[in-house]
């Protein structure tokens, strides 16, 4: 396995033991979006808070795969404190990666990157996007 592929594979497996933000919080201030893929069972809901235009936090829990998992954690810290505008921008980016197509490799996601590899497993693509997919429903209307 090489360099790159280890680490990713580290990052990704870091985020599944000792997830980031994750919890549901009761708070009306909040937006909750749920998607369940009964093909896989993962089952994520995803909560976030948008003041001003702002993703202010991002919670996140749920059941699913290592990849499912892991990529709600990541997804949460990419998100925490961009702009609505902007999060729209990387929910496009991060899916054409995932996708396998062209993508900008400038543009800051986070630790969304260790998922590049998930294009080689088309299986695997709704594990790595569900979790980002709930969260764009959940900021749609900001």
């Amino acid at each position: 396995m090489s360099d790159l592929k280890n680490l990713y594979r580290q990052v990704i497996m870091d985020h599944y033991k000792t997830p980031r933000n994750k919890g549901l919080v009761d708070d009306a201030s909040y937006k909750k979006f749920h998607i369940k893929n009964p093909s896989c069972g993962d089952d994520i809901t995803v909560q976030t808070k948008v003041t001003e235009g702002v993703i202010e936090d991002v919670k996140h829990d749920g059941t699913g795969c290592s990849i499912c998992c892991s990529s709600a954690s990541v997804m949460s810290e990419t998100l925490k404190g961009k702009k609505v505008i902007e999060a729209e921008g990387i929910f496009s980016n991060y899916y054409n990666m995932i996708k396998g197509k062209e993508y900008d490799a400038d543009l800051d996601m986070g630790d969304a990157i260790v998922y590049s590899g998930v294009a080689s497993f088309p299986a695997r693509v709704k594990c790595a996007t569900v979790a980002w997919q709930a969260a764009e429903e959940s900021i749609k209307d900001e």
